[in-house]
């Protein structure tokens, strides 16, 4: 069977435009930056780049159509992503300023990767907006006589995609210059990403079925 790559390049348009505007993901991506290392920062990126490969498998599964309709799922499913962003609203707020990191923290890179990876990991998984995108996505660009290999390399393309995209973040806001100003913004960035989660936790909390 012919690959169907004209369909491919709109569903691959589609997902990179809806990747790139700001969200929960760019938040943490962001504070990671800043308040870690570049390190940090992609390893969170892989945290979210595999977040989508789950999305994507439940999808072609049909579970997500289940979640989507079912409202006891959708709702357990929206108020655990509420909960995780206040959780990471709060440690924002309580956290000290950003700081360039000393000869000790350097020393113990690498140590918090799998949280770092669990951070972007949770942040994505949890969002119910991310299921109703999937099913959306799928259901109006992709056709039923698709191959099933073609759906699968729809979404391993989407995650190496998403984690083109957040690495290349990572690296931006990790260069010296750009570090630097949120460095002096001080306790005002903690501040700032923190009201960022709450009130993307609200929003997360006022998200309906579709």
């Amino acid at each position: 069977m012919e690959f169907p790559w004209l369909e491919f390049v709109g569903l691959m348009l589609a997902f990179g435009i809806n990747a790139v505007i700001p969200g929960a993901d760019f938040a943490m991506v962001l504070r990671q930056s800043v308040v870690l290392d570049r390190r940090a920062a992609i390893m969170t990126s892989a945290g979210v780049a595999t977040s989508i490969l789950v999305h994507g498998t439940y999808t072609l599964l049909g579970v997500g159509v289940i979640v989507g309709q079912s409202l006891l799922l959708f709702n357990i499913l929206k108020w655990a992503g509420a909960a995780y962003l206040v959780w990471l609203a709060v440690s924002a707020l309580r956290s000290p300023p950003p700081r360039l990191p000393d000869v000790a923290d350097q020393a113990g890179m690498g140590k918090g990767d799998m949280a770092a990876f669990a951070l972007g990991f949770l942040t994505n998984l949890l969002n119910p907006k991310a299921v109703l995108f999937f099913l959306a996505l799928f259901t109006s660009l992709v056709s039923a006589h698709t191959d099933g290999q073609a759906k699968v390399i729809y979404v391993g393309s989407m995650s190496l995609m998403l984690f083109a995209w957040f690495a290349l973040v990572s690296v931006f806001f990790t260069t010296a210059s750009v570090r630097q100003g949120f460095f002096r913004a001080g306790r005002w960035f903690n501040r700032v990403t923190g009201i960022t989660f709450l009130a993307l936790a609200v929003r997360v909390a006022l998200a309906q079925q579709r």
